[in-house]
């Protein structure tokens, strides 16, 4: 169990990476630190590990402080972004190279079985004889998990490790790491800024943003039920339709039409809509462009490919909105009536919090 308490960190120039940053991860978990680059991620990771020291709060593995451990004593391990394999050496010396130094060490030829077995569970044994400078990206980053994992650490750290990899290489090695993890039964916290990636792959999203943590949530509970306009905004693609809304005598006003605010079901209604500003935000899969019914008539002006389906583009007097239909449903310059799926909506306020 890790947790992180109140933790701050602020740096000489005065930059304030982290504040009041709390949150815990059960043993097993395989939890996913996501957000837009400068955000802190790496700076938890780096704290987590002792290679950083706190300006305040708390760091605990289960129920200990560990913030005045030493790094070598905190039995983590870390893939970095760069892999940072000693070049000189082989893939089995890289490897068995934890194994001897320090307080894992032991005989070489012990040091070597245990290598090999982690090589045979990660699928690298038949790199064994091989200088890093020969091997793929792939086969790199292979190599840097299975040396953090034959230190059979309590805790694993991964900064940004698929950054470098290109998108189908990425989509199976992100399959790995959470197998491997699973199979090994080790707590892992993984630093992305890939959406994508964080949800395939997390048990849980600790999502952030500037140095707070906007919501720490199971992955489809943050694209379901987003906390604030930030959570909405950042997590999905295509990015969520936002617009500008006022609310007035019981009615939604979104400048080219009204819809009456008893659309919104009062069951998900998270406190009162007074009258004022507000930014409304619907998914493209829960907008559907009909004959009739809808609550506004826009044209397409764009329509983008991805897969299977189709994302269709409308714009009226500015106003911009976008729909997932099949192929089939794909066209362009033709009017359509939008049909919003009110149920599946949400309303925020000014500060960006979410009030529907």
């Amino acid at each position: 169990m890790i947790d992180i308490i109140n933790l701050n960190k602020r740096f000489d120039n005065g930059f304030t990476a982290l504040e009041s940053v709390s949150f815990s991860v059960k043993k097993g978990d395989l939890v996913c630190l996501l957000g837009p680059s400068g955000c802190g991620k790496s700076t938890i990771l780096n704290l987590i590990a002792g290679l950083l020291t706190p300006t305040g709060g708390d760091i605990q593995f289960d129920g200990a402080s560990v913030i005045k451990t030493a790094p070598k004593d905190r039995n983590i391990g870390f893939v970095f972004q760069n892999y940072a394999l000693y070049p000189h050496m082989t893939v089995l010396e890289n490897v068995m190279f934890p194994l001897t130094v320090g307080k894992h060490k032991m005989a070489k030829a012990e040091a070597q079985k245990i290598a090999e077995e982690y090589m045979k569970l990660t699928n690298i044994e038949e790199l064994s004889g091989k200088k890093p400078g020969t091997l793929s990206g792939g086969q790199q980053q292979r190599v840097a998990i299975t040396r953090a994992l034959v230190q059979k650490p309590d805790i694993l750290l991964l900064d940004e490790p698929l950054s470098n990899l290109d998108a189908r290489l990425r989509l199976r090695i992100r399959e790995e790491i959470r197998r491997l993890v699973k199979e090994v039964g080790i707590t892992a916290i993984f630093v992305t800024h890939d959406q994508e990636e964080a949800l395939s792959i997390s048990d849980k999203i600790i999502l952030m943003n500037e140095g707070v943590v906007q919501q720490y949530a199971l992955p489809q509970e943050l694209y379901l039920e987003p906390a604030n306009l930030f959570v909405a905004n950042f997590i999905g693609s295509p990015i969520i339709n936002t617009m500008k809304i006022t609310v007035a005598d019981g009615q939604m006003n979104f400048g080219d039409f009204q819809v009456p605010l008893s659309s919104l079901t009062d069951s998900r209604k998270k406190t009162e809509i007074t009258d004022g500003s507000y930014t409304f935000a619907i998914r493209s899969e829960d907008v559907k462009p009909e004959i009739s019914g809808g609550v506004v008539e826009m044209e397409t002006d764009d329509n983008e490919v991805i897969g299977r389906d189709c994302i269709l583009r409308f714009e009226k007097n500015g106003l911009v909105v976008k729909s997932v239909v099949t192929l089939d449903q794909a066209v362009k310059n033709v009017t359509r009536s939008l049909i919003f799926n009110f149920s599946k909506a949400f309303v925020f306020n000014e500060a960006g919090e979410r009030v529907y």
